[in-house]
Formats: C-alpha cells, sequence, structure tokens
C-alpha cells in the first residue's frame, strides 16, 4: 500500500470513529427525554446536549454560557483547540452526565488535559474530573512500568499541556525506577549472562528483554529522555546499549532496502511532501540515537554501528554524526567483519561499488587509537601493548577487505595503496592475503601501466610470502619482471638456507656444506640483479643436488643396517673392527679425492720409521 493509501484510510478510520462517538453521544443524551438546548463542537464534532449538566462541572462552559459572552449566541459553543479531540470531549461530558466510563492508562492523560481545559477542577463540584485522574495517575499509572509507559505513549499527542501539568516527568521518573529496580533483582539471578555474547546480535538477549520491548513504543524524545533517567540512576551503558539496539532495530526494520530503492528513483520520480517529511523525521531518530550512545568501548555491537552507518549515509544526517559513528566504529573494529567493511557507496556519481573514503577514515581512527593506546601503556608500564593482537586481526581483515573491492573497475590504484600502506610492517607476519589482493587488482586492471604495478608490488614483502604464494607469484605473468625475480632470488635463499640446516642436523661435514653455511657469501656471489634464466638454471641444479643427497642418505642408512647385521653375524672383535673400519671409510666423503698423494704419505711414514731405527 502507498503512503497516500495509508493516510487516506487513517483518515477514513478517524471519520469512522468521530461520527460513532457523535451518534453514541447522541442515543445517550436522547435517552433523557428532555430536549437539548446547546450545541457544542469539539473538533469537528457537535455535540446537541444540556447547559445544566455541563457547567455543574465545568468552569469553562460557565463562564462561556453565563459569563462574558452574554452578546453570543449561548446555544453554541465552539471547543476547537480541545485536546483529546471529540474523543475526549464525549468522555468529559459522559462524567457532567454522571454516566459510568472507565478510566485506564490509555485515557487516563487525555482526561487529564481535558478535565484541565474544561476547568473541571474540586471548585465546580466535590470528585471532580481532575481529582479523579489525578488520583488514578498517582495510584495506578505510575505503579508499574507498563503503566507508565502507557501513559507517557498517549502524551505524545498532548503536548505541550501534558508536559505543564508534569505527566510526562512523572510516568518518565517512574520507568526509570521501575526498571533500575528490576535490573538490580535480575543481576542477582543471571550472575553468568555474558555481555560479549548479547553484544553479538542486534537484538539483545537476556534479561533487558522484557522493559526494552516497552519501551520501544515510545516515541524517540520520550526515550531519550527515559534512558537519561536510568543513565542517572547507575544503569550499566552495557544495559543501555543493548536496549539501545533494540530500540533502533525496531524503529528502522526494513528501512534500508525500502529507502535504497527509492533513492534509485529519485532522479525519475519526484518525492512526495509526506514522503520527505517521513525521511526528515528518521533522520531526526538516527541522529538522536547516535547521540545516545554509550562512550564507553565495546558498549554496542560493531555490525550495529555499521548498520547505522549506513541508514545515516542513506538519509543523509549532518556531518558530525556520521563522524562520530566512525570513530565508535574506530574503538573497536578489530570486532568488525568483512560484510561489516562493505559500505555501499550512494553517491550515485558513477564512484566505486563501495565506499573505500570511508573505511579509510575509520582505518586512521582505529591506529590513531591504538596508537594512543600504546603510548598510555608505555608510560605506565614500561612493557609492550596488549593491543598488537588487535592491531593484526584488523590488518588480515583489511587485506581481506581489498580482495573484496579490488574487482571495482572504478577503484583508483592510489586509494588502494593508500588503504594498504596505512598498517605498519609488523601487523602482517604473512603477506598472503595482500599478494591476493594485489593480484586481483593486477588482473581486474589490465591497463595499469608499469610504474603503477610497481607501486603495487612494493606493498608486498617477498620475505613474508609463504612458499605457495611464492610459486605462483614466480609463474604469475601479471607481476613486474623485477618482482618476479626478487621473488626467485629469496625462495633460492630459503631452499639453500633448508639444505644448509638439512646438512648440519645430519652430521654431514664436507665443502659443499661450508659453502652454503654463509649466507652472505652466497648473496655475494649471487645478486637478484642476474638474469632471469641463470637463476631458473640454477634453481634446477639445486633441485638435482637434493635428488642427489637422498640417494646418498638411502644408501648410508642401508650400510648402517648392514652393519647391526654384521655385528649380530660375528662374535670376535676383530671381524667387528674391520667391519667398522669398512663402514666408516664409505662415510669419507674424500676417499675419491687426491688418491695419488696417500701412498706418498705411507712412503714417507716409512722412511721416517726407517731413519729412526737406524740411529
Amino acid at each position: 500500500m502507498t503512503l497516500m493509501g495509508k493516510v487516506d484510510k487513517f483518515s477514513a478510520m478517524k471519520r469512522s470513529t468521530v461520527s460513532s462517538a457523535a451518534k453514541r453521544t447522541a442515543e445517550w443524551v436522547m435517552s433523557t427525554d428532555v430536549p437539548t438546548d446547546v450545541l457544542v463542537e469539539a473538533g469537528g464534532v457537535s455535540f446537541a446536549l444540556h447547559k445544566f449538566p455541563l457547567v455543574s462541572r465545568s468552569g469553562k462552559i460557565r463562564k462561556l454560557v453565563a459569563g462574558d459572552s452574554r452578546e453570543l449566541d449561548v446555544s453554541f459553543i465552539k471547543l476547537s483547540d480541545l485536546p483529546g479531540g471529540p474523543e475526549a470531549f464525549e468522555l468529559a461530558a459522559k462524567f457532567c452526565y454522571g454516566i459510568n466510563f472507565e478510566i485506564s492508562v490509555t485515557n487516563v492523560a487525555t482526561l487529564r488535559c481535558a478535565a484541565e481545559y474544561l476547568d473541571m477542577t474540586e471548585d465546580y463540584g466535590d470528585g471532580n474530573l481532575v481529582a479523579r485522574t489525578e488520583a488514578f495517575i498517582d495510584e495506578i499509572a505510575t505503579q508499574n512500568l507498563s503503566n507508565a509507559v502507557a501513559v507517557l505513549h498517549s502524551c505524545e499527542s498532548l503536548l505541550p499541556l501534558a508536559e505543564e501539568l508534569k505527566i510526562v516527568n512523572r510516568c518518565v521518573d517512574a520507568a526509570a525506577t521501575e526498571v533500575c529496580r528490576e535490573q538490580l533483582s535480575s543481576l542477582s539471578s543471571h550472575t553468568d549472562f555474558s555481555n560479549s555474547e548479547r553484544m553479538e546480535t542486534l537484538q539483545p538477549k537476556g534479561p533487558v528483554d522484557w522493559w526494552a520491548e516497552d519501551l520501544s513504543i515510545l516515541r524517540i524524545d520520550f526515550y531519550q529522555r527515559v534512558l537519561a533517567a536510568m543513565m542517572s540512576r547507575g544503569l550499566r551503558h552495557e544495559t543501555i546499549g543493548a536496549a539501545l539496539m533494540h530500540y533502533a532495530h525496531r524503529a528502522l526494520k526494513g528501512f534500508n532496502r525500502k529507502q535504497v530503492a527509492r533513492d534509485s528513483s529519485r532522479t525519475k520520480l519526484k518525492v512526495h511532501d509526506s514522503a520527505t517529511a517521513i525521511e526528515h523525521e528518521q533522520r531526526i531518530l538516527v541522529e538522536t540515537i547516535v547521540s545516545m550512545l554509550p562512550r564507553e568501548k565495546n558498549s554496542i555491537s560493531c555490525s550495529f554501528l555499521f548498520g547505522l552507518l549506513r541508514t545515516a549515509l542513506i538519509l543523509d544526517t549532518t556531518m558530525a554524526c556520521r563522524i562520530d559513528l566512525e570513530q565508535r566504529i574506530g574503538m573497536q573494529l578489530e570486532r568488525a567483519t568483512l560484510d561489516d567493511l562493505l559500505v555501499p557507496a550512494f553517491s550515485y556519481s558513477g564512484d566505486t561499488l563501495f565506499d573505500v573514503d570511508i573505511i579509510h577514515r575509520i582505518v586512521v581512527s582505529f591506529l590513531k587509537q591504538e596508537s594512543d593506546d600504546n603510548k598510555v601503556m608505555y608510560e605506565s608500564d614500561g612493557g609492550a601493548s596488549p593491543s598488537q593482537s588487535a592491531l593484526m586481526r584488523v590488518a588480515k581483515l583489511m587485506d581481506g577487505y581489498l580482495a573484496e573491492v579490488a574487482p571495482d573497475p572504478n577503484l583508483k590504484v592510489s586509494k588502494f595503496i593508500a588503504l594498504a600502506e596505512l598498517f605498519p610492517d609488523h601487523a602482517r607476519l604473512v603477506d598472503d592475503s595482500l599478494y591476493r589482493a594485489v593480484d586481483i587488482y593486477l588482473k581486474a586492471h589490465p591497463a595499469l601501466s608499469d610504474l603503477e604495478r610497481k607501486k603495487l608490488c612494493k606493498l608486498l614483502d617477498v620475505q613474508k610470502l609463504s612458499q605457495e604464494a611464492c610459486q605462483h607469484a614466480a609463474q604469475n605473468e601479471r607481476l613486474p619482471v623485477q618482482m618476479v625475480v626478487q621473488v626467485l632470488y629469496y625462495e633460492q635463499m630459503r631452499l639453500r638456507t633448508a639444505m644448509t640446516t638439512s646438512f648440519v642436523d645430519g652430521e654431514q661435514v664436507g665443502p659443499y656444506s661450508q659453502k652454503a653455511a654463509g649466507p652472505g657469501g652466497l648473496s655475494a656471489a649471487i645478486s637478484p640483479r642476474d638474469h632471469y634464466s641463470s637463476i631458473r638454471r640454477e634453481n634446477r641444479e639445486l633441485k638435482l643436488e637434493v635428488a642427489r643427497m637422498r640417494m646418498r642418505l638411502t644408501d648410508l642408512e642401508k650400510d648402517h643396517v648392514n652393519m647391526k647385521e654384521g655385528i649380530q653375524k660375528t662374535g670376535s672383535s676383530s671381524k667387528f673392527l674391520s667391519s667398522v673400519t669398512k663402514t666408516l671409510s664409505k662415510l669419507n666423503p674424500f676417499r675419491f679425492k687426491d688418491s695419488s698423494n696417500v701412498p706418498n704419505a705411507k712412503s714417507g711414514m716409512n722412511s721416517r720409521r726407517r731413519r729412526h731405527s737406524i740411529s
């Protein structure tokens, strides 16, 4: 149903109610068999009544009939500004006639304001309508939360008279007092209730539900006053935050989808004045909710804050409201999810699909907050800040966000780089996620210049890439040649270091291990600026060398098994020593080198022995 259809339906219902009220009044008036002598018009509805019952209870009507208005036609009285309209006057007239009716929490505020307007005080009869309604408010309406909220809700259409009569203040105080009392009792019986679990959802769960649902029917200004009274009584900020989330979820339910559909056709259709008024009310609603949010960290769900931010962008709220939301999100950005960060751009100017600038400001706010926390922690304790894990979580989250927005053809490379460069080096232990985002951006933007691709690749630290990422980068044709060469170089260093470590662990000593043990010598022998083909050839040689080593280790294991079998079969020590000598000779890496010098060494020893014996 359209908005105009709803308005027409409401008007028809109102006319039906008014006509039925006039019909009912005519029925019980005519039942007295006494001709009426005054016609009272209230809210556009005429009531044919008798003067005597009215003037006996109402000071205003008495003055109009017998006061200074003798020149006027006293058979007709117009009460155009009567609070509550014809419904309120019907009940007041019944009271004047002595007809019984029920005073309830839904009509007591209306009756009280109408009685004040008609001057139905004790001066015009004992137990008049003013006294009756005041007694009901004090004894019934303000004694529990549901009654106070119902009366407060009915006062929304009775301002400013309801405010002057202190009805609003009494109901606000009663509601806040009842909530705080019940909250204290519920906390004592729910000590194991987890606030962290409640913050993960938009709708609060737990002992706050029952009264949050009651308060959610109030208008935002009354709701704000009730929450302010609760906070002044010391209600916990987590409870205030949960109640606000419940209220906003109900007040703005289904808003985003409908509003976006309307905004998308704004250039074609003219927005109706009533729709603009509703939009203005919603804008005030969002701005008021944001101003009421607790300042304490983690008192509001991060997903809820992002939802408010999207709504604020759609409604074009004040800049102060949006900045406030951005700063609140920055305080707890580590609790956000990737879906939270995907804020659509509502500019409709052909720019990016997602609002990257607002995420940039949020991350800057987060890093500033983390920097301030680190400074305070350093000055107080002199140690490392515990927020390092939060920084690493946000860095990983932003790498995922960059991968999501990278396919956007309108995303400029400068914005992509600016967002990736916000984090310090220690925020990322591994650059695989960032490499994935860069690769997606390069694939989605094939027209980038060589300079732009080099700037993108400068974001990456090849030493932080995993082996799988290095293998992918070595075969990635989208990367600049210099980047590929650098990846291959560090992958070669990593392979040689692993090989050197395996030699040391296996107690293998030889020329190759001595050569590979010094990374400085390796850097001097091989430069990352060498030609691409030579590095690939050297990598193949290293792989072959590893294969040879594996074969040699297999042979050594076989020899070790044979040695054990020889020990078991031979019982003599001579055979055992001979077997060990033969096995050790196989382990000697120099047994095939410089063999020509061995006999000379033996002959030299024999000649020295002969000279010694002769002497």
